[in-house]
């Protein structure tokens, strides 16, 4: 069975978007705030994320780049934000397709589906990389060497999950700059 997950502030519109995915036959788990939904990524691992980006604790673009660290899970943005701006911005931080409300349900449907099937066609990454003795859980944000737990901001733990992401590349100052701060601070 299909899970998805719906991170969004309104319950009138996730009571909606629950009825039209379990008639569909689809799993759907609920978070209402961003701190919620990327634990909830995490624990329940869904096949896909309905995301709004206003939410009450944050902006749902740090959502993706946080969720982008360790998972590779589709994400839909479905927002109020009509402007190209911030189509552009959630789509530059991950967001694999981006709906403007309001929105049929048919649309989102099919854009579900493709969405899906891209996702199914693509490889999936371990979120928990080991190296030298440390353990890096990108999912949980923890790193251990041995037994001790190591502490990192998050600017520092950003930095680290694309290096190593990203290892046996090279990465230009450009691309670090793009993926760690965002492609506002180039």
């Amino acid at each position: 069975m299909t899970n998805v997950l719906i991170v969004e502030d309104e319950q009138a519109i996730r009571r909606f978007l629950r009825a039209a995915l379990e008639g569909d036959g689809l799993r759907v788990y609920e978070a209402e705030t961003l701190q919620r939904g990327l634990l909830e990524a995490a624990t329940r691992k869904p096949d896909l994320i309905i995301l709004d980006l206003g939410l009450p604790d944050g902006d749902g673009i740090d959502f993706i780049r946080d969720l982008r660290q360790w998972s590779a899970i589709p994400v839909i943005v479905l927002s109020a934000r009509s402007e190209e701006s911030d189509k552009i911005a959630a789509l530059d931080a991950g967001a694999d397709d981006y709906l403007s409300k309001p929105f049929g349900i048919g649309e989102l449907q099919a854009r579900l589906r493709v969405a899906l099937r891209r996702h199914a066609a693509s490889p999936c990454a371990d979120p928990i990389v080991r190296f030298s003795g440390v353990t890096v859980d990108l999912a949980a944000r923890l790193i251990h060497r041995g037994d001790e737990e190591i502490h990192l901001t998050p600017i520092e733990f950003r930095l680290l999950a694309v290096l190593l992401n990203n290892a046996g590349k090279v990465l230009t100052q450009r691309q670090l700059l793009n993926q760690v701060w965002g492609p506002n601070a180039v």
